[in-house]
């Protein structure tokens, strides 16, 4: 049979993007396609986080998101300088104000000695030299964190991707996947959006993949480790390009009309001429890799995998320091985690912007893409409350969760929370700033997968589990999850697969 192409991704966001770079450069020729049914890339996640570079000092020796977060913090600034995209390391400070904490910031900082991460313990008195209005009884700095715009990543990821050879169909909503021995098939439907449906972004025709190159692979680690959720406001509305990577040549000529994605692709790798457009199209693949984030435990059952969790939406939601009051913090200010609880409080930063973001809270949201409390889908709160892991976070943490019900109704208590960090704020000084929504990955019994969690079956690649720090480890896990695709097609072809078309 002809194929469309050889590795197809499901999802552009920076995790998605970074698989599809990797694989073009480890193995040159291979057949990329990246569908999203947004208009462009980073909608969600990607473009709605902190934007915080992380150093990994939260995580376990040993876990991926220790490993990934160490390695991707140092790629992710060099990648930055390499292309022109705003970043900063700044460091920052994780602060205790109260003796009860003041166990577990030692714990972090021995954590921090066993990672190589530069650590350094502070007093009150230092404290002030870092952030003069910051209130706390110890504190430690934590020198390789920083900031960037994590959307302007994913774009130029984008963009170097097609120019590799690689397509990015936008505009294209995943309806079914159908499996046979070594081969994928996927129908997806026109979804629409301000830059057309169906649209593609793409290079030159390419040859099959050389099956003598590839990425190592490893084996997942799906151990747990206390997590952090991190959503903050970013502008979404701009385009590939924008900071660093130029748009290519083919992404200005596919912007100007919609094309059939498989006819378009078709054209381009066979040198053939396209069909009528239609809103209905079947991509055909060697290997899918499944990056659709907060619908990534769909993709799996539409692909007839059970992915033995499921994600249920937290929204975090966030506040931006008037203005008027931004000089009240200078940096990054965290409070020490509470490993009781699945989320890491309120924190403070200053964004790539000079604007000083506030939050998150942590609350259910009614939708996997509701960004505010109107924001309602009867299919998705159904799913959510018919999950027995739903119920036995409720049970677990219920007195946690009303807190952060309260703080998210209640812009009064809202400050409050913060002022335990930064006692001088008013609740004047704060205004609401757009939401994130964490795809968080729950076992059944209720069990918060904090881990990154990378499965196989045959010919599938699934990531259900990409919380932060995933935005900043994308660069090592897009390497991970091309490796472990690229060595599938390898396995295909060395079985004397079908021909590509």
């Amino acid at each position: 049979m002809a194929y469309d192409c050889d590795v197809l991704v499901i999802g552009a966001g920076i995790v998605g993007l970074s698989t599809a770079y990797a694989i073009t450069r480890a193995a040159p020729g291979t057949r990329v396609v990246v569908l999203e049914k947004e208009p462009g890339p980073a909608r969600h996640q990607t473009g709605r986080n902190s934007g915080v570079i992380h150093s990994g000092i939260y995580y376990p020796p040993g876990s991926l998101k220790a490993r990934f977060a160490l390695q991707g913090s140092a790629e992710m600034v060099k990648f930055c300088l390499d292309h022109a995209i705003p970043h900063e390391v700044t460091g920052k400070l994780i602060i205790a104000t109260d003796r009860a904490e003041l166990p577990r910031l030692h714990s972090l900082i021995q954590r921090g000695r066993e990672h190589g991460i530069p650590v350094r313990e502070l007093g009150p008195a230092q404290i002030a030299q870092y952030e003069p209005e910051v209130s706390g009884l110890a504190a430690i700095h934590v020198g390789t964190t920083g900031i960037t715009d994590f959307g302007a990543v994913a774009r130029c990821l984008a963009t170097l991707s097609t120019e590799a050879g690689a397509h990015i169909v936008y505009g294209s909503e995943v309806t079914a996947i159908g499996r046979r021995a070594g081969r994928v098939a996927v129908r997806v439907s026109s979804s629409g959006g301000g830059m057309g449906a169906g649209r593609i972004a793409g290079g030159v025709a390419r040859t099959p993949v050389n099956t003598g190159r590839g990425a190592g692979r490893a084996s997942a680690d799906t151990g747990r480790v206390a997590g952090e959720v991190s959503r903050a406001p970013a502008d979404t509305e701009r385009v590939p390009g924008e900071a660093g990577c130029a748009p290519t040549d083919a992404e200005r000529a596919f912007g100007d009309a919609p094309h059939t994605p498989a006819d378009a692709l078709r054209a381009s790798f066979d040198r053939a001429s396209s069909a009528p457009a239609s809103s209905d199209t079947v991509f055909r693949a060697r290997v899918l890799i499944n990056c659709a984030g907060l619908h990534c435990d769909r993709i799996a059952r539409l692909a007839g995998d059970a992915p033995g969790m499921r994600i249920v939406p937290f929204r975090g939601e966030y506040h931006t320091l008037a203005p008027a009051r931004a000089s009240l913090v200078r940096g990054l200010v965290y409070p020490v985690p509470d490993p009781a609880f699945p989320f890491l409080g309120v924190h403070l930063t200053r964004g790539i912007d000079g604007s000083v973001h506030i939050g998150p809270n942590a609350v259910p949201a009614l939708a996997r893409e509701g960004y505010d409390w109107r924001t309602v889908r009867p299919a998705d709160l159904a799913g959510t409350l018919a999950y027995p892991g739903s119920w036995h976070i409720a049970r677990r943490h219920w007195r946690y969760g009303a807190g952060e019900l309260h703080r998210s109704l209640s812009r009064r208590a809202f400050t409050e929370a913060v002022r335990r960090l930064l006692p001088t704020i008013r609740e004047e000084d704060i205004r609401p700033s757009p939401a994130g929504v964490r795809a968080q990955a729950v076992l059944p019994d209720g069990t918060l997968a904090d881990d990154f969690l990378i499965t196989e079956t045959p010919s599938i690649v699934h990531v259900l589990n990409a919380p932060s720090p995933a935005a900043t480890a994308s660069l090592p896990i897009g390497r991970e999850i091309a490796g472990r695709a690229l060595g599938m097609l390898e396995g295909r072809l060395a079985e004397g697969g079908v021909a590509s078309g």
